[in-house]
């Protein structure tokens, strides 16, 4: 029998001495970094003090402890006591504007062919069907590749799990001059897919109407499936791998020649990749399911889906049923029962324990999935656990005047109303272990916004960060909660303004 060991707490000081020495592996290193950082931040003479402001009149964005200005033209790094610009990128024309762009950060365990490959990178992409790969840190250009003559591509998007990501072109449109003249067209969309570790093309697909059928609104690439979703409510899923293993005609690879373009370079300007994934007939469907606003999630373990089925009776409801068989969960219809203006939200944890966070006005409940993979019982959905605003007691709707007349409230108060304590969103902090919930308050005439801070995995409270800046809720806000920065980027009026929080210590 092995003989028992205490279990005890290791100060920051010995922990950095651990590390100085080499003791411990890197992985051992950063989560102990992690948990020497988590501590610091919830010790009570720490606090989060705004540090920066920043307005613009083009949306702003933030990844990763970067902030983006000028559609990508400046960016500004988070690492300091306050954000310093990193790099302005050269003017670019209107042809060469940058249409969409991903931050991309490659795997520690992985030796790729460059060291520039190493280098976190974005991958923008700009109105002329370029893509350029740019260094994250000085925004010099690492790669560029022409995508098509042909299509015009205009949007990105990630499939994190297989390391791979997709360029998107516009949809075709039908005009009314051709369906009058008789003609009919096939052809949808086309999409573009790269393998991101090192830059290598995987082949351009054409989304077509003899393939998928007629009525196809979107395709998304997520965990190896091609997601197609149809004007008639429903969600097609169709195995990648599968495509690519039948349909490719010619394997490319980027700088080489290939028979398709005449013996001509691939990703070179003007001939760019040709389409080398040619869909003959329809690909076998995985997974079907018809749904409201063809939303569909999946995830938990075993796998489920969440999905709202496309009836009035069913509005507000969200339904957890199993991947296997379409088994509905026990206590698998959840609803917020919630008066609002804007519906709740509900998804899977994106901390992969297979969990699911269901978000409303007033309540945020933390559910798991209990179920065996081969087991004939159905799975069971319970409560991990829940938080709640604090309110104040709803006024009475009909009342009584001290002449005796009965007075009756002739409308409900909303669930989110501004006036109210309101859970506006849930971000998780992966390497802290903490979900930072923004909180809006508007009781006092102006609207306040505070961030909680709960433990991930028991939901207690931690700590509390006020917001100085006011919260005005009729324009859009998102929130960024990341190690010892928090972000918060506002819309105001054809403005934006980014409001950037560093972990200080109070002085007493």
């Amino acid at each position: 029998m092995a003989p028992y060991r205490r279990k005890r707490s290791v100060n920051a000081a010995e922990l950095l001495s651990c590390r100085n020495r080499g003791i411990h592996d890197a992985g051992t290193l950063m989560r102990h970094s992690m948990k020497v950082l988590r501590g610091i931040l919830l010790q009570e003479n720490r606090t989060f003090f705004k540090v920066w402001s920043k307005t613009s009149k083009s949306q702003i964005m933030y990844e990763n402890g970067k902030i983006y200005f000028e559609n990508y033209q400046k960016c500004y790094s988070c690492v300091h006591a306050e954000p310093q610009r990193l790099y302005k990128l050269p003017q670019r024309s209107k042809q060469e504007k940058i249409e969409d762009a991903l931050l991309c950060q490659s795997p520690l365990d992985k030796t790729l062919p460059s060291p520039a490959d190493h280098k976190s990178s974005l991958l923008a992409l700009t109105a002329n069907n370029w893509l350029y790969r740019l260094s994250a840190e000085t925004g010099k250009e690492l790669q560029r590749v022409y995508l098509s003559p042909n299509y015009k591509f205009r949007y990105l998007g990630w499939d994190v799990s297989q390391e791979i990501f997709y360029v998107k072109s516009v949809q075709k449109k039908e005009t009314p001059l051709a369906r009058q003249a008789g003609f009919i067209q096939n052809t949808v969309m086309h999409l573009a897919i790269f393998n991101v570790f090192p830059l290598q093309i995987v082949g351009i697909l054409e989304i077509n109407k003899k393939a998928f059928g007629n009525g196809v609104t979107d395709v998304v690439l997520s965990q190896g499936v091609l997601a197609v979703s149809y004007s008639n409510k429903s969600v097609k899923l169709y195995s990648f791998e599968h495509i690519v293993q039948k349909y490719l005609t010619e394997k490319l690879t980027l700088g080489k020649q290939s028979a398709l373009l005449g013996n001509k370079t691939v990703g070179d300007a003007p001939f760019g990749i040709p389409l080398n994934i040619q869909i003959t007939d329809s690909p076998p469907v995985l997974f079907e399911v018809s749904c409201s606003n063809n939303g569909v999630q999946i995830g938990g373990y075993p796998w489920h889906y969440i999905y709202t089925p496309p009836h009035k009776r069913h509005k507000g409801t969200h339904h957890i049923c199993s991947l296997k068989d379409s088994t509905m969960a026990t206590n698998g219809i959840q609803n917020m029962n919630c008066c609002s203006l804007e519906s709740d939200g509900i998804f899977f944890h994106p901390d992969d324990s297979g969990r699911i966070i269901h978000v409303g006005p007033t309540t945020i409940n933390v559910l798991k999935i209990l179920g065996e993979l081969k087991s004939a019982l159905p799975s069971k959905v319970v409560e991990d656990f829940s938080m709640s605003t604090q309110r104040n007691e709803q006024a009475p709707q009909v009342t009584v005047t001290s002449s005796g007349r009965t007075v009756k409230r002739r409308f409900h108060q909303l669930d989110d109303d501004p006036c109210q304590e309101t859970f506006r969103m849930v971000e998780y902090e992966d390497e802290l272990d903490l979900l930072a919930v923004v909180i809006t308050n508007g009781k006092e005439g102006e609207g306040k916004a505070h961030i909680r801070l709960h433990d991930n995995q028991s939901g207690k409270l931690q700590r509390r960060v006020d917001l100085v800046e006011p919260w005005d809720e009729t324009y859009r806000h998102e929130v960024f909660f990341d190690k010892d920065t928090i972000v918060h980027i506002e819309q105001k009026n054809t403005s934006f303004c980014c409001h950037v929080y560093k972990l200080k210590t109070t002085r007493k």
